[in-house]
This record gives structure tokens, C-alpha cells and sequence, in this order.
């Protein structure tokens, strides 16, 4: 489901956010609920609108299952965030489904399906200014030739917070996303095969920058245990992913609205 992006994008930002926090003493559960609208794939002009929800539950030792990263292990220091994990990739379908990313747009290019995943994650906050990194290994699925060539993307961003105050918070972060050969082809390339099952022109994609943009993220406490945060994230596909036939528009922007409760 597209929005899994969105969420991705909102965790981190409230991972910088609260970098200067130690271990929990105790367990720690939280539930969210939402709604996003988003492109119905990363390159096209047509919306989406799903529901969003999740949750995660935190160990003392560091040890976390979350619905939106998978199963892993997180620290966070004084300055320094880690964390490692296993979960599942994103996915998209050749035909339109509101709980999935893809598009009708795309018949003949095949299902992108879901397969395991590897991750780790870094930020460190010099002085109000958060470095992060992401690199996330998806393993090969052998049942799509086409579609199931293992991948790797990285994301590096750089955030701070802008407002602190009676009204919430406000953080944002300039990030730019990359892969190597087998992502940019997997979810932007055209082989023989689609090409001639498709609507496209064969296009052969090289490894690099996927795209450059920005996040911006609102959170409002309504009481102790829970808040509302709004999400807007903005990507401009860059020349790898942007040339490709595919892709109807380059720049893409999506919002999220969700309701946060901790317990």
C-alpha cells in the first residue's frame, strides 16, 4: 500500500524529533489511524485516497515490532538513533485497487509483489540539525522475472525542527532517495517482455538518484496519550526514474492525516 511511504516518512521525522531520549523503562504501545492521498504509484498523475493504521510496541531492551518497519532493534542516545530491521517491501499492482499501490494505467507491466526485506537506520543530531540515513535490501522473489530482481535504496536526510510552541510542533527534512540498477528497473524500467504485453516502450534504467524532496510534519498533542499529526511529503523524480515511460508526472506530492495514541 502506497501510504506505507507516507508513514515511513512521518516516523522518522518523529524519530528525530525525539532523539535525545533514552531506553524506555517499561514497555510501550502505540496505535494510529488515518487517512492519505497520494499518487496511485510513484510517476503518476492519477490519486489515490486509503486508509492508514497501524502500531508498534517497544521493549525496554530495544527490541520493537512495528507494523510499518517490521521486526527489529532500536537505540536511541543522547545524540545518535539506531536501529535494524526485517519486514516486507513495498508492492504495486497493473490494475486499480484503494488498498494498493499501481494503476490500470499499467496493465501488462505485472504485480511487483511484496517480498523480505532488510533495513537499518542512523540520524544524529548536531546541534538541532538531524543527519539520517536509511538502507533498506529487498531479496529476490523468483516467481516474476520481470518484477523480482533483489534491490537496494537508500535514503539520506538532513531535518531540524522549526516551531515548538502552545500550537504543536513542526519539523521538516530534505531527503534524496537512491538505488542501484535492479530498484530503478524494477519500479521504473520496461523490459522486452512488458513492452510488448504493455502500453510502453522497452527503457533500460541505471542505478542512481531516484528522487529530491522535502517533508513536513505537524503533530499536535490533544492529551497525554495521544496527538494528531498532518504529513506532507513532496518528491521530484530525477532524470534515472523521470525519463521513463511510465512516469506522467514528475513531480509528486502526498498528505497524511492521523491520530496517534500511546499507551
Amino acid at each position: 500500500m502506497y501510504p506505507k511511504n507516507l508513514c515511513l516518512s512521518f516516523t522518522s521525522l518523529c524519530l528525530l524529533a525525539t532523539a535525545g531520549t533514552a531506553l524506555a523503562e517499561d514497555w510501550q504501545y502505540s496505535l494510529n489511524a488515518g487517512v492519505a492521498n497520494a499518487p496511485r504509484y510513484s510517476g503518476s498523475d492519477e490519486r489515490m485516497t486509503a486508509p492508514v493504521l497501524g502500531g508498534k510496541i517497544v521493549s525496554p531492551w530495544g527490541i520493537f515490532l512495528d507494523t510499518d518497519t517490521g521486526l527489529g532493534w532500536g537505540y536511541e542516545g543522547n545524540a545518535l538513533s539506531l536501529s535494524a530491521y526485517v519486514g516486507a517491501s513495498d508492492s504495486r499492482k497493473d490494475k486499480n485497487q484503494s488498498m494498493h499501490a499501481g494503476s490500470k494505467r499499467l496493465k501488462g507491466m505485472g504485480e511487483i509483489k511484496s517480498r523480505p526485506q532488510l533495513g537499518v537506520s542512523a540520524a544524529y543530531n548536531l546541534g538541532g540539525v538531524i543527519i539520517g540515513a536509511t538502507l533498506e535490501h529487498a531479496l529476490k522473489e523468483d516467481d516474476h522475472k520481470d518484477t523480482g530482481k533483489a534491490y537496494t535504496h537508500l535514503e539520506l536526510s538532513l531535518g531540524t525542527n522549526l516551531y515548538e510552541g502552545r500550537f504543536g510542533s513542526v519539523d521538516a527534512s530534505l531527503n534524496s532517495h537512491f538505488g542501484d540498477r535492479d530498484y530503478l528497473q524494477t519500479w521504473y524500467g520496461v523490459t522486452t517482455g512488458q513492452a510488448a504485453r504493455s502500453r510502453f516502450k522497452e527503457y533500460k534504467a541505471a542505478g542512481g538518484n531516484i528522487s529530491n524532496g522535502m517533508n513536513l510534519v505537524w503533530s499536535l498533542p490533544i492529551n497525554e496519550h495521544t496527538q494528531f499529526s498532518t504529513l506532507l511529503d513532496v518528491q521530484y523524480l530525477a532524470d534515472k526514474a523521470g525519463k521513463s515511460p511510465i512516469v506522467e508526472r514528475r513531480l509528486q506530492t502526498s498528505v497524511m492525516g492521523m491520530v496517534e495514541y500511546t499507551f
